[in-house]
């Protein structure tokens, strides 16, 4: 038979409270080539990323990718890293600490924030191994992915599965499927953009470049294609752009096959060619700069765009910790928590008449 976890056994009238999970992609540990060979491992080994036969995946992962890749990977890695360390674990952790402050100021002693990462540390399982020290009753779990994909919050909603089947009391549990719509996002993005036209001036073009997954992806049911064509529409609509004045493409692509067009990297290239001298980059399906935002984007693809015949490529910082950022996501959480308690009032009389009946806690 199987065995459960039981993180803390079950006294009456303990206190409770409601854990908030919030989840982002991972990073490696460091820009080294073994760090990222695992990082690489674990995130190509899940089968949400990568669809293809068990098998047949095993064989080009172990034998071709993770023998080639980690040292470019790394290479890339070393551009972006800083003192603190991975960009997106060091804005990941600003947006947990803001939201845990603004959640307290709103629910004292009621909500606990927990950052987790998909792959790498802070694991999904430690996350929540946490919050239930901390007599989490109920899980509200946020992927950071606006745009709901099988390749990420999918992954995410597997492996907290995957946890919760091991426990014996399992907390109540609700997840955050996407945001991409919602006027909190819309209005932050919208804000970040006309802040770097304040300051940096207007480019000519201003061009969405949302992270790219197979074609085979969308053909089999999944939304992330249409969610990503709607958070562009939107926000070109709150900065009043013309349908010439803004464009939409996907980025990172690997392999042979098809996926989700136009390409990011072609498209810069061809704008380019056309005569754009400046243009405006910002990645609405990132919540924080990453390897793929300050290394393919605003270094690989700004060099792509120049070689091609454009002046500047200009890349619009992601949302990150920003103030309008983490006071949407709060009340993106806020409403999700809607019907469960806002306190959790002590219950000694309970305790007292459970003890009377002979309980052992």
């Amino acid at each position: 038979m199987p065995t459960y976890e039981s993180p803390s056994q079950f006294e009456h009238g303990r206190s409770e409270s409601t854990g908030i999970l919030l989840v982002n992609l991972g990073t490696p540990e460091a820009p080294t080539a073994p760090a990222v060979r695992r990082f690489l491992k674990e995130f190509l080994s899940d089968p949400r990323v990568i669809e293809y036969p068990r098998w047949l995946w095993w064989l080009i992962l172990n034998l071709v990718i993770l023998r080639i890749r980690p040292s470019r990977s790394a290479a890339a890695y070393r551009k972006i890293w800083t003192d603190a360390g991975s960009p997106l674990m060091i804005f990941s952790k600003a947006i947990a600490n803001g939201i845990a402050t603004a959640l307290d100021a709103r629910m004292p002693g009621a909500v606990n924030v927990e950052l987790a990462m998909s792959y790498g540390d802070p694991s999904i399982s430690d996350a929540v191994d946490r919050l239930l020290a901390k007599d989490a009753t109920r899980l509200l779990v946020l992927p950071m992915y606006p745009q709901y994909s099988g390749t990420t919050t999918a992954s995410v909603v597997d492996a907290v599965a995957r946890k919760l089947s091991r426990l014996r009391w399992i907390p109540e549990t609700r997840f955050i499927n996407q945001y991409h719509d919602e006027q909190g996002y819309i209005d932050s993005l919208a804000a970040s953009i006309r802040e770097f036209w304040t300051q940096h001036g207007r480019g000519n073009k201003l061009m969405f470049s949302f992270h790219g997954v197979p074609k085979s992806t969308l053909l089999k049911g999944d939304p992330y294609h249409c969610q990503c064509q709607k958070t562009a529409r939107l926000v070109a609509a709150a900065l009043e752009l013309g349908d010439d004045q803004w464009l939409l493409s996907f980025q990172s692509r690997v392999g042979r096959e098809e996926w989700l067009r136009p390409y990011t990297d072609e498209t810069v290239a061809a704008l380019g060619k056309q005569g754009v001298d400046r243009l405006d980059v910002v990645c609405p399906g990132f919540s924080t700069d990453c390897l793929e935002t300050l290394e393919e984007i605003a270094m690989q693809n700004a060099r792509f765009f120049t070689e091609s015949g454009g002046k500047v490529l200009r890349y619009i910082p992601a949302l990150n910790a920003r103030d309008e950022h983490i006071h949407f996501l709060t009340d993106l959480i806020e409403k999700h928590l809607g019907g469960w308690p806002r306190s959790y009032p002590q219950a000694p009389a309970s305790r007292e008449r459970a003890l009377a009946m002979g309980a052992a806690r």
